[in-house]
C-alpha cells in the first residue's frame, strides 16, 4: 500500500471503479444509477502520477486516502478515465454530493475521447486488440461484473439472495481485484501509445460544455408520461382484442401465426416489415386483411416505447441526464442516449395543446372519442414530455439547411453562397439554375422546386438516382427514369462542388502513396505514421487509420481504412472523394453547431437535436437575441452565411 507521504504533490490520477446498484445501468444511465440506495464502489484503482495503480477493496473495508480524495476534489489534479463520466459522476455520489451536485468535469479527460479522436473504436476491449496492448482488458470482466455488479436471481442453490458479495466467491473477487487494475494499466498504455496525437485543449473544452449540458439535464412532465404509459397499455390490449376476434388467433402478434392466416385468406408474405404492412393496409384497403394491417400499424408504434424509456431515466428530481455521447461519430457529432432525441416522431397535431392536456390528465374517454389512432396521438405527443422548468421557457432555434452552406462554402460554389446571402429558397434557387427558367414556391413553374429540393438533399455527396430514391423521390411523384437525368443536371449546375470531390479524392490518393501533406481549400490532408489525417478550418481533424489503395468491385481504385462497420465489427471500409467530403461536411456543420453552443453557454442548453439546441431561459429572454448569437459564423468560417430560426414555447416540440 503506498504511504501518505507518497501521495504529496499528486499531478494526476488514472483511475477505473468497480460498482454495484440496483438500477440498470445501461437503460438508466449513470445518474439514476447512483441514486439507488444500494449504489456502492466496491473496487477503486488508482495510478497516481504514472506509477503503478493501487487498489482499494472498498467492499471488504478499503478506505479511500484523504489525499486521493482530496485530489479528485481538486481542479488543478488531472483525473483521467475509460468514459470518465461514469468515474466523475459515481465518485460525487460517494462523496456526498446531491442529484443535480456533481464533480467538475474541467479537470477531468476522457482517454475514451483521445481513442475516438484518433479513430479508434469505442469499446476499451476493442482499442486494446486494434493497438495490440501489452495489458489489454481481461477478457474474464463481463461474467465478473455479472456476477458482483449487478443483482443476481434467487435460487435455492444460492440462498435465495439477490446479490453476490466477495465472500460469497473469493476467487473470483481476487480476479476482480486485479480485472479493476488491469483496466488503469490499459487505459495508461493508451495514452502512452497516442501520446503523439492528443486531444488539442479547445476540443476538451468543447467537452466540459458537453458535460455540462449532460449534468445539467432536461426536465419531463411525469403526468404526461406516466398517463401515457397507462393509455399505451389500455390500447394495446383493446387493439390485440379486436385483432384476436377479426383473426380468431391465439397471438396475433406473433408473425407466424399471422403469416398463416394471410395465407388461408390467400394471401402469401414474405414479411411483414413496417413498409409492407403499411403496403398491405393501403392494397387491402376496406376488407379484414386492410383491417388488421392498420390494426398491426397501429400497435406497432415503437416511438411509444421513449415513454419507458424516459420513465426509466427519471432522477428524483425529475430531469433526464446524460443523453449525448461526445464524439459519438467519426465526424465528431454526437450520438443520442438513453431516449434518442434524434429520431422522435413529428408533430402534426393541430390541436396539440389540447390533446396533450388530455392524456397529461388521463382522459381516456375523451381521447378515445376525439382520436381514432391512439398509438398515433402518443407518438405524437413524445417530445412533448420535455418541459421547461417553472418560470421559463425553451427558446428551440436550429439552422437553415446546413450541409448545404457547408458544402457550397468548402467548395466555393458562389451561387449557392449567393442565393442564401440574398436569403432566397434555395430549392428555388436550384431549380432555376438547373432548369434556367425562374421558379417561384407556389408560383411561377413552382413544380420544378420539389426536384430542386430532391437532388440538393440527394446528390450533394456523390448520390446518383439511387440515393434520390433512397431519399424519397418516387414517393414525391418522380419518374425512376428521370433521376439520372435530373442528377447529371445537378452537377452541371454545380461544378465547384463536384471538383471539390475530386479534388479530396485525389489529394488523399496521392498522400497515401507518397507519405505527404496536401492542401485543398479549406481543408488539409496528411498521411503520417499510417495515420490519414484530414484538418479543418477549425483546427479539429478528422482520423482514418491504415488507409491503402485498393480496387473496388467494379474495377476502380479507392481508399480503403479500417474502421468499425455497420455491425460494430472492426474492419475495412471502402471509401472515395463525395464520400470523404460528406465526412468533411458534417464534421465542419458539427464545428458550427459547437461554436454556437459555446457562444450561446451563458444560457442553460438542455438539449441539442442534430443541428437544433434547445435552451431553458427566462420567459423574457429575446428568441432573435439568440437566434443572431447562433446564426454568427465562427471566425474561423469566412464568407460563411448562416441563419438560425427558432420558436418560444413551454414545452418541446417541432414548429
Amino acid at each position: 500500500m503506498m504511504t501518505t507521504a507518497s501521495l504529496t504533490n499528486i499531478h494526476t490520477l488514472v483511475l477505473d471503479l468497480e460498482t454495484y446498484s440496483s438500477v440498470n445501468l445501461q437503460k438508466s444511465g449513470v445518474y439514476p444509477y447512483v441514486e439507488a440506495p444500494d449504489f456502492q464502489i466496491l473496487i477503486a484503482a488508482v495510478s497516481v502520477n504514472g506509477e503503478e495503480p493501487i487498489v482499494y477493496d472498498l467492499a471488504s473495508g478499503d478506505q479511500l486516502p484523504d489525499e486521493i480524495i482530496a485530489a479528485i476534489k481538486a481542479e488543478g489534479v488531472l483525473k483521467k478515465s475509460y468514459n470518465c463520466s461514469f468515474e466523475r459522476i459515481c465518485l460525487s455520489r460517494y462523496l456526498g454530493y446531491q442529484t443535480g451536485e456533481y464533480l467538475s468535469p474541467k479537470s477531468w479527460q476522457d482517454t475514451m475521447i483521445l481513442a475516438l479522436y484518433n479513430g479508434l473504436p469505442r469499446s476499451l476491449k476493442q482499442v486494446g486488440e486494434v493497438l495490440n496492448l501489452t495489458d489489454k482488458k481481461m477478457e474474464e470482466g463481463k461474467d465478473l461484473i455479472r456476477y458482483f455488479c449487478v443483482p443476481c436471481k434467487p435460487t435455492k442453490s444460492n440462498g435465495f439472495r439477490t446479490r453476490n458479495l466477495p465472500i460469497h466467491d473469493s476467487k473470483k473477487w481476487s480476479t476482480m481485484l486485479a480485472y479493476c487494475k488491469r483496466d488503469v494499466v490499459t487505459e495508461m498504455e493508451i495514452e502512452d501509445r497516442l501520446k503523439n496525437y492528443p486531444v488539442p485543449d479547445f476540443v476538451w473544452d468543447e467537452f466540459y460544455l458537453d458535460q455540462k449540458i449532460n449534468d445539467t439535464g432536461i426536465l419531463v412532465d411525469v403526468d404526461l408520461i406516466d398517463n401515457a404509459i397507462a393509455l399505451d397499455d389500455t390500447s394495446k390490449e383493446e387493439l390485440t382484442s379486436s385483432m384476436k376476434e377479426l383473426t380468431e388467433l391465439d397471438n396475433p402478434n406473433s408473425v407466424s401465426q399471422l403469416k398463416t392466416w394471410l395465407s388461408e385468406q390467400g394471401v402469401d408474405v414474405s414479411s411483414l416489415g413496417k413498409k409492407d404492412v403499411e403496403k398491405y393496409a393501403e392494397n387491402f384497403s376496406g376488407t379484414d386483411i386492410g383491417q388488421m394491417m392498420e390494426l398491426r400499424k397501429m400497435l406497432s408504434k415503437s416511438s411509444i416505447k421513449k415513454y419507458y424509456a424516459m420513465k426509466t431515466a427519471l432522477c428524483s428530481d425529475k430531469r433526464i441526464r446524460g443523453m449525448f455521447g461526445f464524439y459519438g461519430a467519426k465526424t465528431g457529432r454526437w450520438v443520442s442516449r438513453i431516449v434518442q432525441l434524434q429520431n422522435l416522431r413529428r408533430n402534426d397535431l393541430e390541436d396539440l395543446d389540447e390533446a396533450r392536456e388530455l392524456v397529461r390528465l388521463g382522459r381516456k374517454e375523451a381521447i378515445t372519442a376525439l382520436y381514432d389512432d391512439i398509438p398515433d396521438t402518443l407518438s405524437q405527443l413524445v417530445r412533448t414530455a420535455f418541459v421547461a422548468k417553472p418560470g421559463c421557457k425553451f427558446a428551440v432555434a436550429d439552422f437553415s439547411a446546413i450541409e448545404c452552406r457547408v458544402v457550397a462554402w468548402l467548395a466555393g460554389e458562389q451561387w449557392v453562397l449567393d442565393a442564401f446571402a440574398n436569403n432566397e429558397d434555395i430549392y428555388c434557387a436550384t431549380a432555376e439554375k438547373m432548369f434556367h427558367v425562374p421558379v417561384k414556391k407556389h408560383g411561377e413553374n413552382g413544380e420544378l422546386r420539389q426536384k430542386g429540393k430532391q437532388c440538393t438533399l440527394s446528390c450533394s455527396y456523390g448520390g446518383g438516382a439511387q440515393a434520390m430514391i433512397a431519399m424519397g423521390a418516387l414517393e414525391a411523384g418522380m419518374e425512376q427514369e428521370e433521376l439520372a437525368p435530373l442528377v447529371a443536371t445537378w452537377r452541371d449546375a454545380n461544378p465547384n462542388i463536384v471538383k471539390f470531390w475530386w479534388d479530396i479524392d485525389k489529394a488523399i490518393k496521392h498522400c497515401i502513396v507518397y507519405k505527404s501533406k496536401e492542401r485543398v481549400g479549406k481543408v488539409s490532408v496528411e498521411y503520417r505514421n499510417g495515420m490519414l489525417f484530414i484538418t479543418l478550418p477549425s483546427g479539429r481533424r478528422l482520423s482514418y487509420v491504415k488507409p491503402k489503395l485498393d480496387y473496388n468491385k467494379f474495377g476502380t481504385e479507392s481508399v480503403v481504412y479500417w474502421a468499425l462497420d455497420m455491425s460494430k465489427k472492426w474492419s475495412r471500409i471502402e471509401s472515395y472523394g463525395p464520400k470523404f467530403v460528406e465526412n468533411i461536411t458534417q464534421a465542419v456543420a458539427r464545428d458550427i453547431l459547437m461554436n454556437s453552443m459555446i457562444n450561446l453557454k451563458e444560457f442553460n442548453i438542455v438539449a441539442h437535436v442534430h443541428d437544433e439546441l434547445i435552451i431553458e431561459v427566462p420567459e423574457d429572454a429575446d428568441l432573435d437575441y439568440i437566434c443572431s448569437i447562433m446564426g454568427k459564423a465562427p471566425a474561423w468560417a469566412d464568407g460563411l452565411v448562416l441563419r438560425a430560426d427558432g420558436y418560444d414555447t413551454k414545452y418541446y416540440k417541432k414548429d
